[in-house]
Parts: structure tokens; sequence; C-alpha cells
């Protein structure tokens, strides 16, 4: 062998080089494939104005998307009435005229009575979270699939944020008794709307901005809408000052965040994983903050607003529950999807509710111990 085929040994410097790019070989084997697409930017509607603690909820929502995405995905949330009409939500986003929306499921309700079904009634004394835990686990999820099938809605819907219970209403004058009810041209909407119709009110499903505009022109005697935060901030005890909490018609309601299929279907796994996520964790964000924001608006309405707040007497809660009955049976009988999502709440409830309620320390007691009148 020649002299000059004899190459010199290689280079301390060669040599680490050499080792650097095998270990990034190595490394590029080992971590997980990430898309590296340009950011996505998708429009959504609430059905919310836009200072509506509600429309918040739709924010946070947003917020907790865009930050976890890193830049890659951007939601932006425009308030009600900003492209479509409140009760055209479903169809916007179907349409891909919106590509998301943030509102409850109960405004489809004339779509389907079974809709309505997610938190309109008493649910068979199941609270807002239990509601959402049969949704998400007992088989409801799958059924509002179905009922969004057969009405050939190319969506994709997330259930989330358990609501306080609603009041039954703001009156100009209080009612005591189930005659009360009769003949009062009231705003509530969803099955509600067949609740007080069988107590003898006249119903008129008002969006939620134009309920209050209404009552102080006399249009409608009372309407209920759902917090203390939304109540005050709608103006509601500026033309009413009595507000009967506690009631049945709505007892269990949460927010429905509505995807067009197409624009989320597209989206990479990732990307999908992280609004799975950032649902979740909106919801129980969401309850914290009502909370909050609704037991010191509550204390604001009575102090500063002077509102007088009664219990809904147990005559007429008695009288929700009857009228329910007879709504659900006329309901089922005429549509089975609503039979079906029925029955599956029903199953549901008997067990979780009965677990629940064994379960469940009365924390009544224990608040009056603390704090009640001695």
């Amino acid at each position: 062998m020649s002299q000059s085929s004899i190459k010199p040994p290689a280079t301390r410097r060669k040599f680490l080089k050499r080792s650097a790019t095998a270990a990034g070989a190595v490394g590029a084997l080992a971590t997980p494939m990430i898309s590296t697409a340009q950011t996505v930017s998708l429009r959504f509607q609430s059905t919310w104005p836009a200072k509506d603690i509600f429309h918040e909820y739709a924010q946070d929502f947003s917020r907790k998307v865009n930050d976890m995405a890193g830049g890659r995905l951007k939601i932006e949330v425009l308030p009600s009435g900003s492209v479509v009409p409140a009760f055209q939500l479903l169809d916007a986003v179907n349409k891909g005229t919106l590509d998301g929306g943030h509102g409850v499921v109960a405004y489809h309700y004339g779509k389907n009575s079974a809709l309505a079904l997610w938190g309109s009634g008493p649910s068979f004394g199941m609270d807002p979270n239990m509601l959402l835990a049969w949704h998400n686990y007992g088989g409801g999820k799958a059924l509002l699939d179905e009922i969004y099938k057969s009405l050939s809605m190319d969506v994709v819907s997330y259930l989330y944020g358990p609501m306080p219970t609603q009041p039954l209403g703001w009156f100009k004058k209080p009612v005591s008794k189930v005659a009360d009810m009769k003949g009062l041209k009231f705003r509530t909407v969803g099955l509600a709307v067949d609740i007080f119709t069988e107590l003898g009110t006249a119903v008129n499903p008002l969006p939620g901005g134009e309920i209050v505009p209404a009552l102080d022109r006399g249009l409608i005697d009372a309407a209920e809408f759902n917090n203390a935060s939304s109540d005050r901030l709608l103006g509601f005890p500026d033309v009413a000052k009595n507000c009967m909490l506690q009631s049945f018609h709505q007892s269990g309601e949460q927010f429905e965040i509505l995807f067009n299929k197409s624009k989320y279907d597209a989206l990479p796994a990732e990307l999908r994983a992280i609004i799975d996520y950032a649902v979740q964790a909106a919801s129980a964000d969401m309850s914290w903050k009502a909370i909050q924001r609704n037991s010191q608006d509550y204390i604001e309405l009575k102090t500063k607003d002077k509102v007088n707040f009664y219990k809904t007497p147990d005559a007429i809660l008695r009288a929700q529950l009857e009228a329910w009955d007879k709504v659900i049976a006329k309901k089922g009988g005429e549509n089975p999807l609503f039979k079906k999502v029925l029955d599956s709440q029903r199953e549901f409830a008997r067990r979780a509710g009965q677990w629940q309620n064994d379960y469940t320390v009365d924390f009544k007691m224990a608040w009056n111990h603390y704090f009640g009148k001695k």
C-alpha cells in the first residue's frame, strides 16, 4: 500500500460534528411529528351581547385555545348579531357562513323538540353538572349527533359549562300561587315555552337583547333570562323590581360550542386535541367564575338596585313538574328521537341521582350554622 493511499486520522472537530449530526438524526426519530402549518383563523359568533358574561365565557374558551395552540390556531369571537341573529347560529355554522359559534342547544328547539332536553325541564332531578355527565358518559353526545345528522347539520358540537339554577323570572308584581301565572305575557325559550303554556301564560320566545325593551314597553308582563350577572347587565332591575328565585323550567342548562365540521375536520389532530381539552378547562373555569360573579351581582341587585327577591312557592314548582309530565308525554308520542333522549336521561338519572342524593350532605345546614339567624 502506498503512502499516498493512507488517509490521515479524523480530527477531533470533525468527530464531534459527525457525532452531533448522528445525535440529531436519532432525536428526530424520537420526537413526535408536529404540524408546522401556518396559523388557522376561525371566525365565531356568540348568541350574546358584547358586555354579557356569557360572551365573556365564549371569549374565555377562545383564549384558552389560542394560548395553547401557540399561534397556530386563532379563534375570534364576535358578539350576537355581528353576522347573523342569535337564533340563526346553527344554520350559519352549518353553511360555513361562520366557522363556529357559542350558544345554547335550546335555541335550536324549533328544528327538533328533542334538542331542548339539553337544559329545559327538571331533567329527572339531575343538576346541570350531572346532565353534562350524562351527555359525556351516559350516551347524550351520541344522541345529539344523531339529531343533528337527521337535520343534515354538518357541525361538531361540544357541550360545557354547567349553569346555576335559573330564576323563575322578573315580575312587575311577585307571584304567590299558580293562578297568578295565568294570563301573564311571559318570555322564555325552548321546552320552557311548553311548560309555561301549560301554566296558562302567553309565551313570547324573545332573544336576550330584546327582553328588557319589551318589558319596558309593556309588550310582556314578566320574563326570565338566566342569572344575576346577565340579568343585571341586561337592565332587568330598571324595568322590574321583583325576582322570583328557583324554578324547574331550565334547572340544568349548559353552553354549546359549535364548529363547522369541514373546518374542524381539516385541522391537524393536535389542534383538535387542544380544542377537546380547552372545552374541559373552560367548563371548570366557567363554573368557578359564575359562583364569584353571580354571587357578587346578587348582592349588588339587592343593595344598590333595590330588587326584591322571593323564593318561588312550592305550589308553583310542583305545578311545573306536573306541566312537564304532560309536555314530555305529548312530545315523546310525536317524536321518536325525543323519547329516545328522554329514556336515556331517565335511566342515567335514576342511578346517578340516587347516588348523589344519598351521598351529598346538606350544605345549607352548615351555611345556616355559620351565617343564619340565631
